[in-house]
């Protein structure tokens, strides 16, 4: 019978063979406990771990066997949605950004459900460590703007040449879709393969998403991890061009 690990604040997490397994009731659970810093996220993040929990509950450690993955070569851009990037694109104040308003992304993901859950696990105390993580360069968000107000976007991980996708959010049609084909977009132009997804869920299926076995993630996952941080963070338009139907940005129509 498989046992729950907890750790304490100082404490290493443990390998990740050691996560429950898929007979329990809660497959890939890997450990319980300890602080949630940002010195604590780097480790688990290079360990291919990430927290999860809700409010009343420890620190949960997940490394759940398979990993929903998206291969940005992979990612599904249909003819609608391309078609809505172009009318973005070259419509006056609409406008993708990165890094602008981290706090306020990762606050609108705390109020949007996960497909299928009715409440949140971004808590308070997950929302302080990603927002510290941030300020150390390591967090990021991508960001659907229009008119100046935020209507949608994503937040998550870089490390290495890797980004984990955290969690998004809209609050206009298309608008979380346009941040991540956003981020596509900058994978692709700056040497990331895969953007972690961590769980399965038909939205991300629907875009491209698939699962993994957990050694071919980890397997990936050092070898991004290898590679030199990413250390230009900016929004570029001419990053779009990295998406087969918009190989160039649009002209803007004259406002």
């Amino acid at each position: 019978m498989q046992m729950l690990h907890w750790i304490a604040d100082d404490e290493p997490l443990p390998p990740t063979h050691l996560a429950l397994g898929p007979d329990s009731d809660a497959p890939g659970l890997l450990a319980a406990g300890g602080q949630l810093t940002p010195a604590r996220l780097e480790q688990a993040y290079r360990q291919g771990v990430f927290p999860w929990f809700s409010h009343g509950q420890p620190v949960l450690w997940w490394s759940p066997d398979p990993r929903m993955v998206l291969q940005v070569d992979e990612f599904r851009l249909t003819k609608s949605l391309a078609k809505t990037l172009r009318r973005f694109l070259r419509t006056p104040g609409c406008e993708l950004r990165i890094d602008s308003s981290f706090q306020a992304v990762i606050q609108a993901c705390a109020s949007t459900p996960r497909e299928g859950q009715a409440g949140t696990w971004i808590v308070p105390r997950m929302v302080a460590a990603y927002v510290a993580w941030h300020r150390l360069g390591r967090a990021h968000s991508f960001e659907t703007w229009v008119d100046g107000r935020l209507v949608g976007g994503l937040y998550g991980v870089g490390l290495g040449r890797m980004f984990f996708g955290e969690s998004m959010f809209a609050h206009a049609t298309d608008a979380s879709k346009i941040a991540l084909a956003g981020l596509v977009a900058f994978c692709r132009g700056h040497g990331v393969a895969l953007i972690d997804c961590q769980q399965h869920t038909g939205h991300l299926a629907s875009l491209g998403a698939r699962e993994i076995p957990r050694p071919a993630f980890e397997a990936h996952l050092t070898r991004s991890l290898g590679e030199p941080d990413i250390a230009d963070w900016t929004y570029d338009p001419c990053m779009w061009s990295q998406l087969e139907g918009l190989q160039r940005p649009p002209e803007r129509e004259p406002a």
